[in-house]
C-alpha cells in the first residue's frame, strides 16, 4: 500500500468507534515492532517521527526504514506523520522529505498567533496534499523538546488549561486544519499524574458540539504499563510513581467520542528499556545486540498488539483502503490483485 494521508482513516474513525494509533519511532527495531503487530492485527496506523528522531537517526534512514515496512506489508494503510513541528520551515521540510501528515504545535504561543502559524502551515500542505494536525490548550508533563505544564499544577488547576470548545470553533474557522490535538486531562511522559486520572469526557463532548466532525488527537496518551515499570525498577531502574492514562478511559473515549487518533511514545520507550534491562540483569554475558534487541523488539509487539484492541482499530485496515479507493485513490497492486481485476 502507499502511504496515504490520515484523511481516510478519520473519516471511518470519526463515527467507527475507533481510533488509529500514532506510534513514534526512533529506530528499526521499534518500527518493526509496530508494523509487526499491525499486520498481526490488521490495523491502519500512524508513524510519526518528531525533532528528536530527525536529528538521532537521520531521516533518510527512518524514512527507508518506513518505506521497507511499505513494501513488506502491502495490505497495511500507514500514514507518516511530523510530531509536535514547531516551524514552517520544518513543515516544509517534512513535506519534501515525503511525510503525509504534519503537526504544527503553536500551543504555547497566544492565540492569535497560533492561530497564524497554523494557517501558514495548512497552506503549504494542502498544496502539497498533505494534511495538518494543530494543538490548542496546554498539557502537563514532560516529553523530549515537549516541555507541558508541571505535574501537580496541571492536575490541581486542570480545568483552566483544558482547550475551550469556543475557542476551538474560532480556531477551526480560521486555519482550515484536518486534525485536532486537544487537552482533555492526558499528561506526556510517564509522570503523568500524582493521583488517579480522569480524562474530561464533558470536555469532548462540547468540543464536538462546536467542531462538528473535525477529528479530535489525544496526546499524553500512553497508560504506562505496570509491567515494564516493574521490570525497570527490578533491573536497576528508578521509576518509582510513573503513571498513565487508564486504558479503560482511552477506549472510552474513542469508542464514544470524536478522538480519532491516539498518540503513543512513552509505552514504547518502557517495552524497550525494560525487557533490555532484563537481558543485560539475568544474562551479564550476553554481548549480541541480536539478543537484547529482538527480546526487546518482540516486547513491543505485544504491547503495541493489546493497544490496538483497546483503540478498537484491529481489523480494520480493509476499510480505510476501502476508503481511500472512495476518495479517487488508485487501489494497489494488493487489493486489486484479490479483486481479480
Amino acid at each position: 500500500m502507499p502511504l496515504m494521508t490520515t484523511r481516510p482513516m478519520f473519516d471511518l474513525a470519526y463515527d467507527g468507534g475507533f481510533a488509529v494509533g500514532a506510534f513514534n519511532v526512533n529506530n528499526m527495531e521499534i518500527t518493526q515492532g509496530i508494523i509487526d503487530a499491525c499486520a498481526k492485527e490488521r490495523s491502519p496506523l500512524i508513524l510519526q517521527i518528531s525533532k528528536g528522531a530527525r536529528k538521532y537517526a537521520n531521516i533518510r534512514y527512518l524514512k527507508h526504514i518506513i518505506d521497507a515496512a511499505v513494501e513488506e506489508h502491502p495490505e497495511l494503510p500507514i500514514a507518516i506523520h511530523c510530531d509536535h513541528g514547531d516551524t514552517l520551515d520544518l513543515i516544509q521540510t517534512c513535506i519534501n522529505d515525503g511525510y503525509t501528515s504534519v503537526m504544527l504545535d503553536g500551543s504555547h504561543h497566544p492565540f492569535d498567533q497560533n492561530v497564524r502559524l497554523t494557517a501558514g502551515a495548512v497552506k503549504l500542505a494542502h498544496a502539497a496534499g498533505v494534511v495538518v494536525e494543530a494543538e490548542l490548550g496546554m498539557l502537563g508533563g514532560i516529553e523530549e523538546d515537549i516541555v507541558g505544564l508541571d505535574a501537580a499544577e496541571y492536575e490541581k488547576n486542570v480545568e483552566k488549561f483544558l482547550t475551550d470548545p469556543q475557542e476551538a470553533a474560532n480556531f477551526y474557522r480560521s486555519t482550515n486544519i484536518d486534525s485536532l490535538a486537544v487537552a482533555i486531562g492526558t499528561s506526556h511522559g510517564a509522570y503523568k499524574f500524582k493521583h488517579e486520572a480522569k480524562l474530561a469526557f464533558n470536555r469532548i463532548e462540547q468540543l464536538m458540539q462546536t467542531c462538528p466532525g473535525l477529528p479530535l488527537v489525544m496526546h499524553g496518551s500512553s497508560s504506562v504499563p505496570q509491567e515494564f515499570i516493574d521490570l525497570i525498577n527490578r533491573y536497576g531502574g528508578d521509576m518509582p510513581n510513573a503513571k498513565g492514562v487508564p486504558e479503560d478511559q482511552i477506549n472510552m473515549a474513542v469508542t464514544k467520542y470524536g478522538v480519532c487518533k491516539v498518540n503513543i511514545d512513552t509505552d514504547l520507550r518502557l517495552a524497550l528499556t525494560a525487557k533490555i534491562r532484563e537481558v543485560f540483569a539475568t544474562k551479564p554475558a550476553e554481548f549480541d545486540p541480536r539478543n537484547y534487541l529482538g527480546p526487546a523488539r518482540d516486547a513491543i509487539v505485544t504491547m503495541v498488539s493489546h493497544k490496538l484492541h483497546v483503540l478498537n482499530s484491529a481489523g480494520k485496515a480493509e476499510a480505510v483502503i476501502r476508503q481511500w479507493e472512495k476518495l479517487g485513490k488508485p487501489l494497489p497492486a494488493y487489493y486489486t490483485r484479490r479483486k481479480g481485476t
